[in-house]
């Protein structure tokens, strides 16, 4: 396993947190780096974007091997996982920012890395979670803490086409947030594994009203 690369852009200022964006499988750090200025607009705060450890056929990076969607491979999902987090923490640490003023976000296995990094037990609560076209992760030996959700924004969005995670993981992954008690924004797409132009163009609202929330 190589390690995490990380890719930075600063903020304009002293960072009010920070945004943190897990690429989708076969891609690099490179691929949603573009997000942060769309979503951050005011670069108010630390973007990073990470890539994935692994290097898989067909190419690129990743962050676990499919062998059933739902259901990462136990095996390098725990090794990634121990790992990415521990970047996270090194991140966040050496720029002086909380976790609960920090935002993880990603599509497909990014989105799933950014629900076990923000949902996982014994992990600290984030400011809010953004999952595109992801799914929340069941694995052997990893336990979720869903009562911690309580109040945690979380914006999904899902192509009602997908044909490589279907919808109803994301639909799923509403259901049980919102029981949960969090904050739960839902955007369905009439397309397919792809991100949606107009929820993007939503999303920086959301991250604002995130950071406002967000303990000072």
């Amino acid at each position: 396993m190589t390690p995490t690369i990380t890719r930075l852009l600063r903020p304009a200022a002293h960072p009010e947190g920070a945004l943190v964006l897990f690429h989708g499988r076969g891609a690099d750090e490179q691929d949603l780096y573009p997000l942060l200025d769309i979503l951050d607009r005011e670069r108010r705060l630390l973007g990073a974007t990470l890539r994935g450890p692994l290097s898989l056929p067909p190419g690129g990076a990743h962050w676990y091997i499919v062998r059933r969607v739902g259901f990462p491979d136990r095996e390098t999902f725990h090794a990634t996982y121990g790992s990415v987090a521990a970047t996270l923490d090194d991140l966040l640490a050496e720029h002086g920012i909380p976790h609960d003023r920090t935002v993880l976000g990603g599509f497909s296995q990014g989105a799933v890395m950014s629900y076990a990094l923000g949902l996982g037990a014994g992990r600290p609560r984030p400011a809010g979670i953004l999952a595109l076209s992801g799914f929340i992760p069941t694995v052997d030996g990893f336990a979720l803490d869903l009562d911690g959700a309580a109040g945690l924004p979380v914006a999904i969005g899902h192509g009602e086409y997908d044909p490589l995670i279907p919808v109803e993981f994301g639909r799923d992954a509403r259901d049980r947030l919102s029981a949960a008690g969090a904050e739960v924004t839902y955007r369905e797409s009439p397309m397919p594994h792809a991100l949606d132009p107009g929820f993007l163009r939503e999303l920086p609202a959301w991250l604002d009203r995130v950071v406002a929330g967000a303990p000072a």
